[in-house]
């Protein structure tokens, strides 16, 4: 990989603590905590290992964020991982990183969240069975049909979305804290069950996938004011902040609709409003979670497509992702091609019946094997670039990006073993790229 260049094009240190903090929590908290506790609660089989999953995935967020905020500081680039791998490993891994993204991760990403969106709206207009996959893939469609246009999402819109999501979480918490009936606390532990290692890693999946986002924080590391003390502490309070808000979230569920009733929903925070507040209010949490939902969809669009072309840029065979449309200011056949790997993935989680979670499924263990090669970077470049200037270092090396990479091993692990078919077949599809990548370096070549 060539070295970026620094200079009058860097990044200036603009960010204040409570900016870059307020930036990171926005990039955390997404859709899936709107989804995802009925799973956890399932997987974790008691009130205490699942709320226990909730803290454990807090911290191991907060080790990783660390890790990826010495990386950036010390190699700022707009490729993230893509650079930091094929800085430590060279191109080939980087390629099947990249690779990665856009056939399984921003993809498989850009169809979960479909799949949460089309969960609420079903909740206020269902065509049946398959209505979570019909609005799934409508809204694909629809945002990759309007990032083609050329019509960027504004920062107002953006903002607003994100208020909604946030004001969304803070109903859920008064009404199952306060205002829930004291009966729907009282057969909280009636479908506890003995707890186990593949539970507990299966839980971890979904808590992990819901923590998702501070990956992305770190890459403003390089912007923030006095970033040797600030970025730790803007990672640490962030990551403190949204553990807080995850674990009262999920109190607020069991308070209000008991363990049985979290493991069995396949909405939890409508059907907690409806408990409490009938229709109207299952109506209303709907609303409000489908719209912001948008968000997490219309984001992970831009980034990946990017990404893509960037690809593009820079392996001849697929030329045809790396052109831009100077009109609409968009990569268009980066986002055409994007939105129909989502579509197909919304499809294939369609068939597997289970949508949202085959998807999961399907993202994790290829999540998961680039997670501990980045964090296995840390070490190389630690030892391969000892002289470069490390704005951030991670406390207590080497035990602490140590942590991770077991961390990120026993996630890997638990994505093979514990998940359905999704998981094979995702780690299928990543296989592919290796066909893909002989035909580049054969076309190089020639």
């Amino acid at each position: 990989m060539n070295n970026e260049k620094t200079g009058e094009g860097s990044p200036k240190q603009v960010l204040r603590l409570a900016d870059a903090t307020a930036i990171i929590v926005g990039l955390i908290i997404g859709a899936g905590i709107f989804k995802t506790p009925s799973l956890v609660a399932g997987g974790s089989g008691s009130e205490a290992m699942m709320v226990v999953a909730w803290v454990v995935g807090g911290l191991v967020s907060i080790i990783g964020a660390m890790c990826y905020a010495e990386l950036a500081t010390a190699y700022p680039s707009a490729g993230g991982e893509y650079h930091f791998i094929g800085r430590a490993f060279g191109r080939v891994p980087a390629f099947f990183y990249a690779w990665a993204r856009m056939s399984v991760i921003v993809t498989g990403s850009i169809a979960v969240f479909a799949f949460v969106f089309g969960d609420y709206c079903a909740r206020l207009l269902s065509f049946g069975e398959h209505s979570s996959s019909i609005y799934a893939a409508l809204i694909v469609f629809v945002l990759t049909v309007v990032n083609i246009v050329g019509i960027e999402a504004g920062k107002t819109t953006q903002n607003v979305l994100t208020v909604l999501e946030v004001l969304g979480l803070v109903i859920v918490l008064v009404v199952g804290l306060f205002l829930a009936p004291a009966a729907a606390g009282a057969a909280a532990g009636t479908a506890s069950t003995a707890p186990s290692l593949s539970g507990f890693g299966l839980a971890m999946i979904f808590v992990l996938f819901t923590y998702g986002g501070w990956n992305d924080a770190a890459y403003i590391s390089a912007e923030v004011r006095d970033r040797e003390r600030n970025m730790s502490r803007a990672l640490f309070l962030s990551l403190g902040l949204v553990t807080a808000l995850y674990v009262l979230v999920n109190l607020a569920y069991l308070r209000g609709l008991g363990f049985a009733g979290m493991t069995q929903s396949d909405a939890v925070a409508a059907d907690l409003l409806g408990r409490v507040w009938g229709s109207g209010g299952e109506k209303l949490i709907s609303v409000m979670i489908a719209i912001a939902t948008l968000t997490s969809i219309n984001g992970a669009m831009i980034v990946g497509a990017r990404s893509n072309y960037a690809l593009g840029r820079e392996w001849p065979l697929l030329r045809f992702l790396g052109s831009w449309h100077e009109a609409s200011g968009s990569p268009r056949n980066a986002l055409l091609v994007q939105g129909a790997i989502a579509l197909a993935l919304v499809g294939f989680g369609a068939i597997g019946r289970k949508g949202f979670q085959t998807l999961v499924d399907f993202t994790a263990p290829v999540f998961w094997t680039f997670f501990l090669i980045t964090g296995a970077s840390l070490f190389v470049l630690r030892a391969k670039d000892s002289g470069a200037v490390r704005p951030f270092k991670v406390p207590f090396y080497p035990f602490t990006p140590a942590i991770f990479v077991l961390s990120c091993a026993f996630m890997l692990y638990s994505s093979l073993a514990y998940t359905g078919v999704g998981a094979l077949v995702g780690v299928g599809v990543l296989a592919t790229g290796a066909i893909v990548l002989l035909l580049a370096r054969s076309r190089a070549a020639k």
